[in-house]
């Protein structure tokens, strides 16, 4: 049987932002990208590289050592890779969040729906 691709919120939330990060996907880019998918949420730096040793450990995510830049004093930053593993798992848990929302909208129904877009500004033509 395969490793569990089982994924929490925060674990989530840091995979869509590497995935959108691509290769610039390094600790602060990351709590950037998190902090603005998360919005109002406030997200701790130290949360984050907690996170992605945690989804290190899993598989679900690679990482390795940039070349040092004189921008950085000569140190070098720790990049982030989604693996095969992570991307199944990302996968899993959007498709999972999409029937959680289409099942709110369900129960809410489509005058709810309607209030929060305009209220997200995710208005659909």
């Amino acid at each position: 049987m395969g490793k569990n691709t089982n994924i929490g919120q925060f674990e989530h939330l840091l995979l869509t932002a590497i995935l959108a990060l691509r290769d610039d996907a390094y600790g602060v880019t990351i709590h950037a990208k998190a902090e603005e998918l998360a919005e109002p949420k406030a997200i701790s730096l130290g949360a984050v590289y907690v996170t992605l040793d945690r989804l290190e450990d899993k598989g679900l995510v690679s990482s390795r050592l940039s070349d040092p830049t004189p921008e950085r004093g000569g140190r070098a930053k720790r990049c982030y890779t989604l693996e095969a593993l992570g991307e199944r798992a990302l996968r899993e848990a959007a498709i999972t969040a999409r029937r959680m929302w289409e099942s709110s909208v369900e129960a809410w129904g489509a005058e709810w729906e309607k209030r929060w877009r305009r209220q997200w500004g995710k208005e659909t033509a």
